[in-house]
Order: C-alpha cells, then structure tokens, then sequence
C-alpha cells in the first residue's frame, strides 16, 4: 500500500493557536512510524499542475491561492477560519498533487488503495471560495484527474469527516458521472448537507444529530451511504478521511471511537472489491484532538491494508 505525503504539509500555518496546525500531521506520521506499518510504501507528494488544479477550480481561483505568498513570518488571512503563510501556496499544491499521484498509482494497478497524509484539507473548499481551513478541493480534484487520464466513467467520494464536504458537493453537483456520499453532524459548519441536497440524483447526505455513537453511524452507512454507492458502481473510490467525529474532538458533537472508523473503511473496500477491483484512495480531511486522530487513523490505515 502506498503512503504519500511531503514536508510542505508541515510548514503551512493558518495562524497561532489554530485547530487546523502542523502537530495534526505530525501526529499522523508519528502514528504511522510503528513496526506493522513499516510495509508501507512510502513516497513524496508532487506539486498538482495547473492543469489539474483547473479541472475542478476556475482560473481566478488557482491564480489568488497560487499568489498568495506572505513573506516569511507573515500570514494572510483569507476568512475567519483559513490563513495561508510563506509555505501555503505550496502545502497546497502538494495536497492535491498527492490524490493525483495516488490516483495515478492505484489505476495503473501498482497499488490497490494509497493515503494521502497531507495538509491542508480541502472538502470545503468550493471552486471559486476557499473556506473552512481548505484551499484546494483535493478529493474533487482526484476523482476529475482518474476520470481525465485514465478513463474512468464514475468515480465516487465517500466522506465521513463531521463536517460536511460543501466543496466537493459544489464541485459534483450537476455532474452524474460523480458521487458525494456523506455522513456529518447535521446543523455544523458549515451549514450544508441536508438530506435533501441530492444534485442530480448523485449526491447522498445523511445528517447525524449531535450525540450520535457509533451504532447510529454505522446503520447510516450500512443502509443508506454502502448500498447508494455499490449501485452507483463507481470504478475508483476516494475517501474523505476526517477524523472529528471522533468522541474525544473539541470541534464537534458525534461520539465515534477508533473501531468505527477501521469499520466504515473495511465496509468500504469490501463495497470496492465487489465494484471496482478493490481500487480506493484516501486523503486526510479534518481531526484535531492528535491523540484521537492519531489512533484513528492508524486504524484507517490497518484497514485499508488488510481489506
């Protein structure tokens, strides 16, 4: 299984004391230096191209995040939430080049499934807005380039962050050659993903009240989110890998432990397996208690490389 990331992703900050900082990924590569991960292969995360950033972003867009470039010690803030630094622009690039690459990867059959430990997330971020700690639409971005290159006709995007993925939705909405899955904590940040938002029939949210454990999580999934997607019959699955719905983390109200997330993972890769030769990419969204995330993680991952 391969493993991507790049030290980029460690030296963008959003500001002092921000949940979205370098130790979350630093936790993550921490997690995964132990001996029964030692297997992975592991690689560095290329720069997105222009090219590829465009697929989902309009010109504007990737011109004001590419521009932006503080010198060092300084940052921009782009919302109430989001900063970019001198190393941003870059951290970026990265982040989405790594669902490239992995897609690359996975398609030409030299690995089954690949993570992404990159950062910044990107499944808030909408084609023309950065938001919500995202620049790039990473997940979004994976799914256009694997259709692009390598001819694939449906690609799905399954996310259980706690937070719906208002870009990637935006990136898919009129698009039915795409799925958004999602499960998220309903009335969160940021605000999107009733169930009622279904695009052109290819969009599935399910809002979870807050309080929601682990047994509603996984009912959600194994009757709703699991059998959409096995019809959808999506020839590459990307997940949106967050962590925050996690019992233990300070931005949200769901109550999942580490054994859920390795649940939802295997489910998935059983769905892929029967659907699309087992072919799944995933890339780290959100997560921000780091011993939470952590384990989670780790679980992920010993999922991903057992299924």
């Amino acid at each position: 299984m391969l493993l991507l990331t790049h030290p980029a992703c460690l030296r963008h900050e959003n500001g002092p004391f921000h949940p979205e900082c370098p130790d979350r990924l630093q936790a993550v590569m921490q997690a995964l230096e132990a001996q029964e991960f030692s297997t992975l292969v592991r690689g560095q995360a290329p720069e997105a191209t222009r090219e590829q950033l465009l697929r989902v972003h309009p010109a504007a867009h990737v011109d004001r995040i590419l521009g932006i470039r503080p010198v060092e010690g300084q940052a921009v803030q782009i919302d109430a939430d989001t900063g970019m630094n001198a190393h941003s622009a870059e951290a970026a690039l990265r982040a989405a080049g790594a669902g490239v690459e992995a897609v690359d990867c996975v398609m030409r059959g030299e690995f089954a499934r690949a993570f992404c430990a990159v950062r910044p997330p990107g499944h808030h971020a909408e084609p023309a807005v950065p938001m919500g700690f995202c620049l790039f639409s990473n997940a979004a971005i994976a799914a256009r380039h694997a259709q692009a290159e390598h001819g694939v006709e449906r690609v799905a995007v399954l996310d259980f962050d706690v937070h719906h993925g208002n870009g990637t939705q935006a990136a898919f909405w009129n698009e039915p050659s795409l799925m958004l899955a999602s499960s998220h904590q309903a009335l969160l940040y940021p605000g999107t993903g009733d169930a009622l938002e279904t695009g052109v029939g290819n969009i599935i949210n399910v809002p979870l009240p807050a309080g929601t454990d682990g047994a509603g999580f996984r009912r959600a999934w194994e009757h709703q989110i699991l059998p959409a997607v096995e019809s959808f019959a999506p020839g590459l699955i990307v997940i949106s890998a967050g962590f925050d719905a996690h019992r233990l983390d300070p931005l949200a109200g769901l109550r999942l432990v580490e054994e859920d997330f390795a649940w939802v993972t295997e489910a998935i890769c059983q769905v892929a397996n029967r659907v699309c030769d087992g072919r799944v990419v995933s890339t780290l969204e959100g997560g921000y208690d780091l011993g939470a995330l952590a384990r989670s993680t780790a679980a992920h991952m010993r999922a991903l490389m057992r299924a």
